[in-house]
């Protein structure tokens, strides 16, 4: 198992925890069975929901009963985008500083070490200069410990990165499928810099991007420090968002988004539209399970990583397939699960646009640039 359901935070460890999300029981997320698997009774069966910790304000996994098992994705070029601008904003600000650097990497893949090394950083095991993280520390059940190993890896004059996806952006822009098995801490700064300061490190940067709708890099170092302007700057701009009060709106955007999605799907199959996914993402697995989703209003889904082609989206009986037979297909229409990868997919798969759908907290969207307008007959 992951990690073992709890009554305490996995921050600080009060008691002080409430439940803000409850998507009830769905799919494992990082399960894709074979194709050929008939769905089992108790494959949607695995609890699903976020705590928030009145104590520290950590939003967290609030337990995992499933087994990690995700097949590695394709690092997409987003990303790699991202970790380019994240290394140079650092470079630019003068705090890309030392000669060492050690990564905590994500299961998802990826890696900052080669853009460092291009800036003559060698790697190592022992405590280094640089020490990063993006997106991995999520994954750890046990965040206090996870910390601890973090600031025990960073040299005494040594900085810690840490990128993450913010609880703002989630909160804000509806973002309820982001919770998912196998992520077990969802960060706001104040709740960063509660779990530094007990690991006697303090925030000095912050810089914000828009990846997944709005993600933070943060620059940490040993001992107190005052805080750059830009530490305050994204206190602010996240305080309405992870005030408790405001919390447990997330919980009603769950229904309209699955309500807007199944609307969406019957309505394009009643039509005669041939319907295809790009992205068999982790965050579309609840969603889709929650929506009903099944081969007949979704014929298939296209997924890079060919550890998942050949499989099925957990819960239902959707292939995966390759970006080539999606081609191949000539589909209709093409629902994105994620919105990051539009200019990625438009540049590498030209035949099929005009015919992306971007799917959002308020269901599909049509009409952006590259996307379709259903107004014709399908194919």
């Amino acid at each position: 198992m992951s990690s073992e359901p709890g009554n305490l935070c996995r921050g600080c460890a009060s008691a002080a925890l409430r439940p803000i999300l409850d998507l009830g029981k769905v799919p494992a997320a990082d399960h894709f069975p074979s194709a050929q698997s008939p769905i089992d009774p108790d494959e949607a069966g695995h609890p699903l929901r976020m705590d928030y910790c009145a104590a520290c304000g950590l939003a967290q996994l609030a337990e995992d009963d499933t087994v990690t098992a995700e097949p590695r994705g394709v690092e997409p070029r987003a990303l790699r985008d991202q970790a380019a601008d994240a290394v140079a904003a650092v470079a630019a600000a003068g705090l890309l500083t030392g000669h060492t650097a050690r990564e905590f990497g994500s299961p998802h893949g990826g890696t900052w070490l080669p853009l460092l090394a291009a800036r003559g950083f060698t790697e190592t095991v022992a405590p280094a200069d640089m020490v990063l993280d993006c997106f991995g520390i999520m994954h750890e059940p046990d965040q206090r410990a996870a910390f601890r190993r973090r600031a025990a890896a960073t040299a005494p004059h040594g900085a810690l990165l840490v990128q993450y996806h913010s609880l703002a952006t989630i909160v804000s822009a509806c973002q309820w499928n982001a919770l998912r098995h196998g992520h077990f801490a969802y960060y706001s700064l104040t709740a960063l810099r509660g779990l530094l300061h007990e690991v006697g490190m303090s925030a000095t940067h912050a810089w914000t991007f828009d990846l997944y709708g709005g993600t933070v890099l943060l620059r940490a170092v040993h001992g107190a420090a005052a805080p750059h302007d830009s530490v305050r700057t994204v206190l602010d701009s996240e305080a309405p968002h992870v005030d408790p009060g405001a919390l447990p709106a997330l919980q009603r955007t769950v229904d309209r988004h699955a309500s807007a999605l199944r609307r969406w799907l019957e309505d394009r199959a009643e039509r005669g539209f041939r319907v295809y996914g790009y992205g068999a993402a982790s965050r579309a697995v609840a969603l889709f399970s929650l929506a009903g989703a099944h081969r007949g209003l979704i014929a298939g889904v296209a997924d890079a990583s060919p550890a998942k082609q050949g499989r099925r989206m957990p819960g239902t009986d959707i292939p995966i397939v390759s970006p080539r037979e999606l081609v191949t297909a000539r589909p209709d229409l093409v629902l994105l699960t994620l919105p990051d990868l539009l200019a990625e997919v438009r540049a590498a798969y030209p035949e099929l646009d005009g015919r992306w759908v971007v799917d959002g907290p308020s269901g599909p969207r049509e009409g952006g640039t590259g996307t379709a307008i259903v107004t014709r007959a399908p194919t």
